[in-house]
C-alpha cells in the first residue's frame, strides 16, 4: 500500500513512532494532526524535517469544522486514530479532559469520516479504512490465574481513562454497524520504547534513576502488565490496516508479562551496566514504595492469537531486547528528556505524588 493517510495524535508517543515507521518504510504520505498537548513533542519527528511525505497540522479533533476541512483538503485514503488522553493517574485527577478528547473527539472524527466517505467514488469507498487504536484496559483486571484478554472478553473498565476508551470503542463499533463506516479496532497492551512521555512507568524510572531521584513503586509493585515494544505495535497496526477484516477487533500484545517491580529492577540493572560511572549505583537502592492509586488494576494480559493467526503478525522484540533498546535510547537522548520535563511536568509530578508517602 502506497497512499496518503491521516494520523491523529502523530506527535505523541505511539503516534510519532508510527508516523516515522510509515514514512521511512516508503508507505506513502502522512497528514499528521495533533493538538500538541503536554504529551506531544514535535522533536519526535525531527528526522522528517523537509520530507514531502510528512505534513504536520496542529488542531483539535473535537473541532468539527476544522476536522471536516482536513478531510476535504487532503482527501486521505485511511485514518489511523491515536489521539487520546491516556494517563490513568491524570484521569483520576481530572476526568473531564478524558471524556472530551476520547469520547467527543472520537465522535467528531467518526462523523467527519462518514461525511467525507459519502463524497468518494465506489472504488474509493471500498479502499477507505478507519483504524481506531485502543487499549487492553477496557477489559478491566485479571486474577493471577485468569486467561488473557481475548477479543470476546466483556468490557469492564475500572478507571476514568479506561471508561472513556471503552466508550470510544463502542462508538467506532456503532458507526461500522449503523453507517457502514469501514472501521477496525485494535486493543493493545502496555507500550514502551523511544519518545514515551516520562509520566509513564518506564521512562519515569529511567529519568529519575539518572537524576538520583526516588523510584516510586505503587503498592507492593506486583501489578502485572503485558509489555509491547512500540515498533512491534506499529507493524501490527499497519497489518490491521492493510489486511484486517472490516468491523473486527484485533488484540495486540507482546506476550511479555512482567510485574512493575520486575520492570523497575530490570531497568536498574541495565543502568548499572550501561552507566558504570553513575554515582547512584546500585540504582535499585532508589526504589521507594508509595501509596497505591485508587482502583489500580492488578493484572493485564493479551491473547494475541487472532492477529497472529489471521494477519501473520508476531512481535519481533522480547522484553529483554526491547527494554535494552529503550534504556539505550533514553541514555542517548538526554536533551529530549530535558525538553519534555519542564515546569508543567514537574508540577504534575509534585501533584501526583504529594500524598503518596513512602511505605518503606
Amino acid at each position: 500500500m502506497n497512499t496518503e493517510i491521516l494520523v491523529t495524535g502523530g506527535a505523541g508517543f505511539i503516534g510519532s513512532n508510527f508516523v516515522l515507521h510509515w514514512v521511512h518504510s516508503g508507505k506513502g504520505r502522512v497528514i499528521n494532526l495533533d493538538a500538541l498537548t503536554y504529551a506531544s513533542h514535535l522533536g519526535n519527528l525531527d528526522s522528517l524535517a523537509g520530507n514531502p511525505d510528512h505534513t504536520f497540522v496542529q488542531g483539535n479533533i473535537c473541532d468539527a469544522e476544522f476536522v471536516a476541512n482536513i478531510f476535504a483538503t487532503h482527501k486521505p485514503k485511511a485514518v489511523i486514530h491515536f489521539a487520546a488522553e491516556s494517563h490513568v493517574d491524570r484521569s483520576i485527577v481530572g476526568p473531564d479532559a478524558f471524556l472530551k478528547t476520547n469520547i467527543d473527539g472520537t465522535f467528531t472524527l467518526l462523523q467527519a469520516a462518514r461525511t467525507y466517505m459519502a463524497t468518494l467514488s465506489e472504488d474509493e469507498k471500498k479502499a477507505f479504512r478507519f483504524v481506531h487504536v485502543s487499549t487492553d484496559e477496557v477489559y478491566g483486571t485479571l486474577g493471577p490465574d485468569d486467561p488473557a484478554f481475548s477479543e470476546s472478553t466483556p468490557y469492564a473498565p475500572n478507571s476514568p481513562y479506561a471508561a472513556s476508551k471503552a466508550a470510544s470503542d463502542f462508538l467506532a463499533r456503532a458507526w461500522f454497524h449503523t453507517y457502514n463506516l469501514p472501521v477496525l479496532v485494535t486493543n493493545c497492551s502496555n507500550n514502551y520504547g523511544p519518545c514515551q512521555f516520562p509520566e509513564k512507568l518506564i521512562p519515569l524510572i529511567i529519568a529519575n534513576a539518572l537524576a538520583g531521584k526516588s523510584l516510586p513503586i505503587y503498592g507492593d509493585g506486583l501489578q502485572v502488565r503485558d509489555w509491547l515494544f512500540v515498533k512491534d505495535h506499529c507493524r501490527a497496526i499497519i497489518d490491521v490496516l492493510e489486511k484486517g477484516r472490516l468491523g473486527q477487533t484485533y488484540n495486540i500484545g507482546g506476550r511479555n508479562q512482567r510485574s512493575n517491580l520486575e520492570v523497575v529492577k530490570t531497568i536498574c540493572a541495565l543502568l548499572d551496566e550501561l552507566v558504570p560511572s553513575s554515582p547512584h549505583k546500585p540504582h535499585n537502592q532508589l526504589i521507594t514504595y508509595v501509596k497505591d492509586r485508587p482502583g489500580h488494576d492488578r493484572r493485564y494480559a493479551i491473547d494475541a492469537d487472532k492477529i497472529e493467526r489471521e494477519l501473520k503478525w508476531k512481535p519481533e522484540e522480547s522484553f529483554e531486547t526491547g527494554i535494552r533498546k529503550t534504556v539505550e535510547w533514553y541514555l542517548a537522548n538526554g536533551r529530549w528528556i530535558e525538553a519534555v520535563t519542564g515546569t508543567a511536568y514537574q508540577q504534575w509530578v509534585s501533584l501526583n505524588y504529594a500524598d503518596r508517602k513512602s511505605q518503606s
